[in-house]
């Protein structure tokens, strides 16, 4: 089914102009797709969420543990591994505009008294010093990770604050910050202690005084509680206990529900019905791709056109098709928001891993959400890319354009196809 099930919901015109004034996709009409999405993915259960203006669509597949039998609801507990990385750069936003932080502070600045923060890459380079900008956008030099917890302590749970302050002053950047992009857990943790060593307060405390209480996410935490931890999805392996996971609170620790999903997107596209707003500078581009040396492990789902705080913008921004995403993946999970602020549409996906591994949630989910903003979907817009974290996002990309040649064939089989069944 895959591109050939979006492309035959469209109308039968192709053109991209026509279809933005035609009529909106019924929200449910995305049912059929994702259920197929679903069940290509080999995943063991998934909830997705798509909010446009003031429509609201969410549903549930598979099962919350593999033979539970039953169905993830909108209160399942969710690990959102790296998509904890936008609600950072949100504190970050926060405290930049209370006058507490700059992007441009260095981290240093914010670094315990006896820590030195390294200048220095490892071909001798001495560059400008680490600033919170470059954390927020992965252009640090630092590595993607530093260490992993031993025997079944449980993801997101190491290395904690005392361990990465430690292994800082010794390493080596693998370039000068500012000049390309590594995709960093590491970065995003330390970006969060200097957040709340700016606050003055626990990282846990800032969240839920800034983000959590306002908007009332009653179950996005770091710490669930026993009765959130007894509704947690678990995939086809058991990746861990659900316990206390602020050690990785600015990189992945994060568990939410699909219900303060649901709050999360109506916040980030400046919706009615919410109590606060996001200020639109956290999803702005702050870096333009190709200025950069090269990137890498931010393709997943589309090659970068830009770098926002947390955020990897795709395509032009002045396209229409233009979306802000964010991936996440770990803990037996793949995670995934993505928003197109012009028609006022996100879509948030978690899924839990299956038996084995399928269809690319991330790029087929980035064409049901231009398919509901009312967009014909170009295929090859969001490519199908390589996680592979030894070559550049461009590399990857010069890879698969004989897929996107691929994918526009079929399509234009498909709408052949449709053109004649609807006349005979």
């Amino acid at each position: 089914m895959g591109i050939a099930a979006l492309v035959l919901f469209l109308p039968l015109s192709m053109h991209r102009v026509q279809a933005e004034t035609a009529p909106l996709p019924q929200l449910q009409s995305a049912d059929p797709f994702v259920a197929d999405l679903f069940r290509r993915s080999g995943s063991t259960g998934m909830v997705v969420v798509v909010v446009r203006d003031n429509e609201t669509w969410m549903q549930s597949y598979g099962q919350t543990y593999p033979g539970s039998h039953q169905k993830p609801n909108a209160d399942s507990l969710i690990r959102l591994c790296s998509l904890s990385k936008i609600m950072t750069t949100d504190l970050l936003v926060k405290l930049v505009a209370d006058g507490r932080v700059s992007l441009s502070d260095p981290l240093q600045k914010f670094a315990p008294r006896d820590v030195t923060v390294p200048m220095r890459t490892v071909r001798g380079l001495s560059g400008r010093p680490i600033t919170l900008r470059d954390l927020a956008t992965h252009t640090s030099g630092l590595p993607r990770e530093i260490a992993y917890p031993a025997g079944d302590a449980g993801h997101f749970t190491f290395p904690d604050y005392n361990f990465r302050w430690q292994w800082l002053p010794g390493y080596r950047l693998r370039f000068v910050p500012g000049t390309a992009a590594h995709y960093s857990n590491i970065g995003f943790d330390l970006l969060a202690d200097a957040l709340s060593a700016a606050a003055g307060k626990p990282y846990p405390q800032l969240f839920a005084d800034r983000i959590a209480k306002p908007l009332g996410l009653r179950d996005t935490t770091l710490n669930p509680t026993a009765g959130e931890c007894a509704r947690l999805l678990i995939g086809a392996r058991n990746e861990g206990p659900c316990n206390n996971t602020t050690a990785a609170a600015g990189s992945g620790g994060m568990y939410s529900t699909a219900n303060d999903m649901t709050r999360w997107l109506e916040y980030l596209l400046d919706l009615p019905g919410v109590p606060v707003h996001q200020d639109p500078s956290a999803t702005a581009t702050y870096i333009q791709a190709s200025q950069l040396r090269w990137t890498q492990g931010l393709g997943h789902a589309g090659v970068p056109n830009g770098i926002g705080l947390g955020w990897v913008h795709l395509n032009q921004p002045d396209d229409p098709t233009t979306i802000i995403e964010k991936t996440g993946g770990g803990a037996g999970y793949t995670t995934y928001i993505a928003l197109n602020p012009g028609h006022h549409i996100g879509i948030f996906v978690a899924a839990t891993e299956g038996r084995h591994e399928g269809a690319n949630i991330f790029r087929e989910s980035n064409d049901l959400l231009t398919y509901l903003a009312g967009l014909t979907p170009v295929p090859g817009d969001s490519l199908e890319l390589s996680a592979d974290e030894n070559h550049s996002d461009v590399q990857v990309r010069a890879a698969t354009l004989h897929k996107q040649a691929a994918r526009q064939r079929l399509a234009r089989q498909v709408a052949r196809t449709s053109v004649l069944a609807a006349v005979q």
